[in-house]
């Protein structure tokens, strides 16, 4: 029998444990607050947005020293939504 290995503090994808969590409970009370004052409702639908926007961009900034291929992954889904911004404004409506 081995000795147990030790804690090693777990990252999805170069995220911190504690990034989505928060975000998720942020977006919640934001959410919440929306239901009981509606001109307020509008930073929830933000915060919905801008949560996995902050997430692509830390990693690509933490793990460009550790993992390029992480990093350009990252930057590719932050292109792919700028384009899908830009693309929108054409759409008539």
């Amino acid at each position: 029998m081995s000795a147990p290995e030790p804690h090693k503090q777990s990252e999805l994808a170069g995220l911190p444990t504690w990034l989505y969590p928060a975000g998720f409970w942020i977006t919640l009370v934001l959410l919440g607050v929306g239901v009981f004052w509606p001109h307020l409702s509008y930073l929830g639908v933000i915060c919905i947005g801008t949560v996995p926007v902050l997430a692509a961009l830390w990693v690509a900034v933490s793990a460009w020293s550790r993992d390029r291929r992480l990093s350009y992954a990252a930057l590719a889904a932050l292109g792919g939504l700028i384009l899908v911004v830009i693309v929108k404004q054409f759409i008539r409506r």
